[in-house]
């Protein structure tokens, strides 16, 4: 039997301090993203987005986050897929960005809303034509007798679009989610990790920052 316990590890290559925090999580959200890049991690951009369904019963799936500015983050998907119609019914969910190799993660909680079409059709038409068709052909979340099903509605796809542009799909688009709280975690010795929390519009003593969003301000949690 594997002895799962035994596994484990010292976490030894940062801290966190306040002192060289941004005030806006957005920026250190940046700054933290764009070490992640530069250190050439594996999908920097793929991020954890849990949802929950009528029922209550949480999921998760990795999508990619395609835009940040300072009214959230962005992400694309099909709209008639589970992780959409948890978001119909639930609009609350979270990110989860797990760069393990620099001994980090980034959890982000908030709301989703669908972006305007217009923003959607931007992105869908600077994909490449292969990830076009795809999200035209692929029924995403609901089953299928088998693969050969899915390639034959790629090659009816094709075929269809052969001679034009192909569109942005009816059912496909994207989403901004704006964060509430947004926690930076980077792992310490002896498993004393830094945590630090950014709320938005909280009364906490910490210093804040305003944005778009609101008002920002952060404190430290215990490990």
């Amino acid at each position: 039997m594997m002895q799962l316990e035994d596994i484990r590890r010292e976490y030894l290559l940062g801290a966190l301090d306040e002192s060289t925090l941004q005030k806006d999580p957005i920026s250190q959200f940046e700054l933290w993203l764009q070490q992640a890049i530069d250190a050439k991690l594996t999908d920097p951009t793929a991020m954890v987005l849990a949802t929950s369904n009528s029922e209550g019963q949480p999921s998760q799936r990795i999508v990619l986050l395609k835009h940040l500015d300072a009214s959230g983050f962005v992400f694309f998907t099909n709209y008639e897929s589970n992780k959409s119609k948890d978001l119909d019914h639930n609009p609350k969910l979270s990110l989860h960005f797990p760069w393990h190799a620099m001994e980090r993660q980034v959890i982000i909680c908030g709301s989703a809303s669908k972006l305007d079409p217009q923003e959607s059709k931007d992105y869908f038409t600077s994909r490449p034509k292969g990830s076009q068709i795809a999200a035209w052909a692929s029924p995403q979340s609901h089953e299928i007798s088998s693969r050969q099903l899915l390639l034959d509605r790629v090659s009816h796809i094709k075929e269809r679009f052969a001679d034009s542009e192909i569109p942005l799909p009816s059912f496909w688009g994207g989403y901004r989610v704006e964060p509430e709280s947004i926690e930076f975690w980077q792992g310490g010795g002896d498993r004393l990790h830094d945590r630090v929390i950014y709320r938005l519009a909280k009364n906490l003593t910490a210093p804040t920052s305003n944005s778009t969003l609101g008002t920002w301000s952060y404190s430290r949690l215990a490990p």
